[in-house]
């Protein structure tokens, strides 16, 4: 390791980057950057492919249920063109805190869609839950975007849970044009991307990480439960430490009045 003058590199953790000059520094981070650029531009490249994906079309009069009652589909656009709708997962009967992890974080980082809409893009949630159990839910979170219940309703509106979809309208023709899911969901949660630029990053099970370096997890060892695993973000006790145990719930539901710990997780048969 090299050390700036007076900064022995035992003053600091095992695992660390190197400590070196800025001119070393500014060399280093000038060679990333390069591949910074090509992953952009193959980004870049990505997105105008799928700006060329063919079409399917729907059934834009299909029903579907709000706070305001039944709706066609088709006014999910609100006047506009185009439609970005994100499928939340629901577990029948469950209390709030039984409610899906990455969904609710997911849901959480969707609140606001005013740039969207700037563009002529409206934004809802729509979930496979019955519409008595996810209004209370939706009040709850304090979620700001519309949200409708698609039960009974055929894909790709309704469905399997769990995904990022993006309809078109033309007249009232509507038009499947493009849907993904797993980590094609990750745009949604700028937390991830900015943790991927810190030194510890997001502290996933997968990550690739230098011999000794501290992960998120790591810090709190008098929880097992907060070690390295792909969803720590998603579920924590009430201090903060993730944990997929009786105390835990979705991480954004802590910011909710009255979020007390919990002795299940609540989902039918599943007691962690």
């Amino acid at each position: 390791m090299t050390s700036t003058p007076g900064h022995a590199h035992t003053d600091l953790p095992d695992g660390l980057p190197p400590v070196v000059d800025p001119a070393t520094w500014e060399d280093e981070r000038a060679k990333l950057l390069v591949r910074e650029k090509a992953h952009t531009h193959e980004g870049d490249a990505i997105a105008a492919a799928r700006r060329r994906l063919p079409m399917v079309e729907v059934d834009g009069t299909a029903e579907v249920t709000g706070a305001g009652g039944p709706v066609p589909f088709l006014d999910l656009f609100e006047g506009r063109d185009e439609l970005v709708v994100y499928q939340h997962m629901w577990y029948d009967g469950a209390p709030h805190q039984g409610q899906c992890e990455g969904c609710t974080t997911t849901a959480w980082h969707m609140r606001d869609a005013v740039y969207l809409n700037a563009r002529g893009v409206s934004c809802a949630v729509l979930t496979s839950g019955p519409w008595d159990e996810v209004a209370p839910y939706v009040a709850f979170m304090g979620y700001t975007q519309p949200w409708y219940s698609v039960r009974d309703v055929a894909p790709p509106i309704g469905g399997e849970m769990g995904h990022l979809i993006s309809f078109l309208r033309e007249g009232d023709r509507v038009f499947l044009t493009y849907s993904t899911t797993g980590r094609g969901n990750e745009p949604v949660n700028g937390s991830l991307a900015l943790l991927d630029m810190t030194p510890y990053g997001r502290g996933e099970a997968w990550e690739d990480n230098p011999e000794g370096r501290r992960v998120l997890g790591d810090v709190h060892e008098s929880h097992p439960a907060a070690a390295r695993q792909s969803c720590w973000y998603w579920r924590t006790d009430a201090t903060g430490h993730a944990t997929w145990g009786p105390t835990g719930r979705p991480t954004p539901q802590w910011t909710r009045p009255d979020a007390t710990p919990e002795k299940t997780l609540g989902r039918r048969g599943d007691h962690h």
